[in-house]
């Protein structure tokens, strides 16, 4: 399952590669990490890491099914 994670500040994507390769976006102040998360253990560590870290944990969202379907059937640009 493909999951948005929301953290507090702007961070690196130096970082991502330490958190499993996860797509960084940055929004407002804050960072959002998404990619695919096959467990709740790897779930569980990803989330201990950051805490690990010091990073502030905003949010944590399952991404739906259709909205990953449109994406990947979306065209490359």
């Amino acid at each position: 399952m493909v999951y948005e994670i929301c953290v507090r500040g702007r961070l690196t994507e130096r970082l991502s590669t330490a958190l499993g390769g996860m797509t960084l976006h940055a929004s407002d102040g804050d960072s959002v990490f998404t990619g695919e998360i096959t467990c709740q253990s790897q779930l569980y560590g990803l989330l201990e890491r950051l805490r690990d870290l010091g990073i502030e944990l905003i949010s944590v969202q399952p991404q739906p099914e259709a909205d990953r379907l449109a994406e990947t059937d979306a065209p490359m640009r």
